[in-house]
């Protein structure tokens, strides 16, 4: 079996745990798949996708370096961490985070998380 296929949950839910989850999918766009003839891939998962942008963020490394283990390509993270960034996810993820209770570990992680992401953002962005 090809190793992209083989993700693990346990990385991907530290990384990016439920309550950043929740947050996010409050904000990311809905993005319709449009395969006229009905081939192509499955999309990738959003979830696994933001896990290794939380990765390359957090590990200050190059998209091309992250490890099969998240289950998705380094073009699929890098195309969808574009997308958003000019949807402005994070910008409006990093005020979300913000504006919760300080006193939940999760959201606490979560805005450690997301300012590296914005940061990365930020300086990808030219």
């Amino acid at each position: 079996m090809n190793s992209l296929k083989q993700t693990r949950p346990e990385l991907v839910h530290h990384l990016v745990p439920d309550a950043l989850w929740e947050l996010f999918r409050q904000i990311v766009p809905v993005t319709v798949v449009r395969r006229p003839q009905g081939g192509g891939r499955r999309r990738a998962d959003d979830r696994q996708v933001l896990a290794a942008i939380v990765y390359v963020a957090r590990t200050d490394r190059a998209w091309r370096q992250i490890p099969e283990s998240f289950g998705v390509s380094w073009p699929t993270v890098y195309r969808r961490f574009a997308e958003w960034r000019q949807a402005q996810v994070w910008t409006r993820l990093l005020q979300l985070v913000a504006e919760r209770h300080h006193d939940n570990d999760e959201l606490n992680w979560a805005r450690r998380v997301i300012g590296a992401v914005y940061s990365r953002a930020a300086r990808d962005g030219r």
